[in-house]
């Protein structure tokens, strides 16, 4: 399905990250290298990133692939951050979203990607749906699994959870309601990137001398310090460590 990247580090340009280098994000909208499933990731694309000292991130999204925007690769030059969030979008399903459906998702601090899919959706999630505030359903960006699954994982934030605790028990309460839902989520308010890897590939690159890292998909260059996360686990970075936890199968 999708192709989506975080970054928390030193401030350099959006475009440093998500077009510039070899195998970018950029190139994997048409050219990805470790995609399972889907090929082409035309279905729109987005970027979140922070600015300065303001915590609530700003967004550009659009609905087209994005090699045919014209405009991003001047805006990715000159802006400059510390901390994005990118993806590009292969959609489950065909609607009439527009750029509402493309990740990042975001609210207050929070940005937030899903690369995967629910099975069934939106049957599936009928009764997980009935767990969640009227409100946070009525305030969905987009009618899509992504969106519904930010409204879980947002749901259990502002209840409390920890970033790592609400993104494995909205994996795990997915999984129980659509068994073969792929979720790999990505999560960060800027200074930390917590992510699932669930049914897709995921890979990070730690850059200790820099005190930078960067999860993503698949790796956007050849550097030989870019790992795989294994399948089933929790990621938890900051710019000076990573943090790999096994994540439990729901129960039969």
């Amino acid at each position: 399905m999708c192709r989506h990247l975080a970054y928390v580090g030193p401030e350099t340009t959006v475009g440093a990250i998500v077009s510039a280098p070899e195998h970018s994000l950029f190139r994997q909208s048409w050219a990805p290298r470790h995609q399972r499933y889907g090929t082409v990731n035309a279905d729109g694309f987005g970027v979140g990133w922070y600015a300065g000292d303001d915590p609530v991130p700003a967004r550009y999204r659009r609905a087209v692939p994005v090699w045919a925007d014209g405009s991003f690769t001047d805006l990715a030059r000159v802006v400059r951050t510390t901390a994005l969030v990118a993806a590009v979008r292969d959609a489950t399903r065909a609607g009439a979203d527009g750029e509402a459906a493309a990740a990042p998702f975001a609210s207050g601090p929070w940005l937030f990607s899903h690369n995967g899919a629910v099975p069934g959706w939106p049957e599936s999630m009928a009764a997980l749906a009935t767990t969640l505030p009227a409100v946070d359903l009525l305030s969905m960006e987009a009618r899509t699994d992504s969106a519904f699954v930010w409204a879980l994982v947002l749901h259990r934030l502002r209840t409390g959870d920890e970033p790592g605790q609400a993104l494995a028990d909205t994996v795990a309460s997915v999984t129980e309601a659509a068994p073969g839902a792929r979720l790999n989520l990505l999560l960060t308010e800027g200074t930390s990137i917590v992510a699932t890897v669930w049914g897709d590939t995921l890979w990070y690159l730690p850059d200790s001398e820099r005190r930078a890292v960067t999860v993503a998909s698949e790796p956007y260059d050849d550097d030989t310090r870019w790992s795989a996360v294994p399948d089933r686990t929790l990621l938890t970075a900051t710019r000076n460590d990573v943090l790999l936890t096994p994540l439990k199968e729901p129960s039969p």
